[in-house]
């Protein structure tokens, strides 16, 4: 699924610069005439490289920066494994999957640092057992 989001907003990106440079161009040669202004070729190939190079420079920074994850319910965290990140006394903090969570130990002694098991789910609050 990622490689064909990815592809998606390479071919969006594309569309959308010809589009732009389409619109430079109308603007360049069609409506500073109007006022008076001409341009030599030179000068609008000049503003239309420019503003190629930019927005091919902008595409590279933005490109990276952008991440797809899958849609998933909530649910499929139940089964994960995470890292007790306060003492679980019955409540505290876990890290699942990169993500902090507010949760419940059914579990007495579970210390900062002990692995968990996700074994429910109510709302934003997870219920989790200690591991082992």
């Amino acid at each position: 699924m990622r490689k064909k989001s990815a592809r998606w907003h390479t071919v969006y990106s594309i569309i959308s610069t010809i589009i732009e440079e389409a619109g430079i161009a109308a603007g360049l040669l069609w409506l500073l005439p109007l006022f008076g202004i001409f341009l030599p070729a030179w000068g609008v190939i000049a503003i239309m490289a420019g503003f190629a190079v930019y927005s091919y420079i902008m595409y590279r920074i933005g490109h990276p920066t952008i991440t797809y994850k899958e849609i998933s319910s909530p649910e499929s965290i139940i089964g994960c494994i995470g890292v007790a990140e306060t003492r679980l006394q019955p409540v505290g903090m876990v890290k699942v999957n990169g993500e902090l969570w507010q949760a419940v130990c059914i579990n007495e002694g579970t210390q900062k640092g002990d692995q968990v098991v996700v074994t429910g789910i109510e709302g934003l609050k997870l219920t989790v057992k200690k591991s082992g």
